[in-house]
């Protein structure tokens, strides 16, 4: 298949094309700048892969959750591309949820498969969900993960890690000591949403049935209200370094 994947949920920007067996991937700094680097990002890489919007497939993107201005850079990408590709004929979504693309990524570089997936929801909060890698030879990548079901927002210190698996993502990194500190020998590696990830996770949502018509390319958002007012943004600033000092 020929697919386009891009993930921009966090201040990492992620873009990869299938060409066929030929996989191409590119990384760069996300966050605000997503918005204008994306599209530039996605024309040079399928130049490079020798393909056009013309002959794709599908455009498969991280849905969240994540950054809000992230989100809905890639939905509205999204949308557009797949409604005007194929000369307009248009080509299907693939949403997928960037915690279970952060717990492919750990299989991938660290062998995890019994993975807590977490992500910096910013605001002294995490986002987290459970996924189990499931042995299946019938699949090209020889199993396929449980989707998660149970989403969750927290404080990093109410992230709870079950006996036997792996905390992934980058909340360590934003949060070190207070992310699960009920589990601090447990194994614990950093991996993010990446496009290379999504696209060894379509073949098993394509065959689930998860592709959807463009105009239904749609966030997941977790958090009600993604901005702080200034009393509570000096209050969160407060309360860190108060955590710090």
């Amino acid at each position: 298949m020929n697919l386009l994947a891009f993930d921009t949920s966090t201040d990492t920007l992620s873009v990869a094309v299938q060409h066929g067996a030929q996989v191409l991937e590119h990384s760069g700094p996300g966050g605000a700048q997503a918005s204008t680097t994306l599209i530039p990002a996605i024309r040079a890489l399928l130049a490079q892969a020798g393909l056009t919007f013309a002959r794709l497939d599908a455009v498969v993107f991280g849905r969240g959750p994540g950054s809000f201005t992230g989100l809905r850079t890639a939905c509205s990408v999204a949308q557009g591309l797949a409604f005007g590709a194929r000369g307009g004929l248009g080509v299907p979504v693939l949403p997928v949820d960037s915690l279970l693309a952060v717990a492919e990524q750990a299989r991938a570089e660290h062998g995890c498969t019994w993975v807590l997936a977490t992500l910096d929801a910013r605001m002294n909060e995490v986002y987290c969900a459970p996924s189990q890698w499931l042995p299946d030879g019938g699949m090209p990548a020889g199993g396929r993960w449980s989707e998660p079901q149970d989403f969750s927002l927290c404080a990093p210190e109410a992230v709870v890690l079950p006996a036997g698996w792996t905390l992934a993502g980058n909340a360590r990194a934003a949060y070190g000591a207070r992310l699960a500190p009920d589990s601090p020998t447990a194994p614990d590696v950093p991996a993010l949403p990446t496009a290379g990830a999504m696209l060894r996770l379509a073949p098993a949502l394509l065959a689930a049935g998860r592709a959807v018509p463009a105009d239904a390319a749609l966030p997941r958002y977790i958090r009600d209200k993604v901005a702080q007012t200034t009393a509570e943004r000096e209050a969160a600033r407060r309360a860190s370094a108060a955590q710090a000092s």
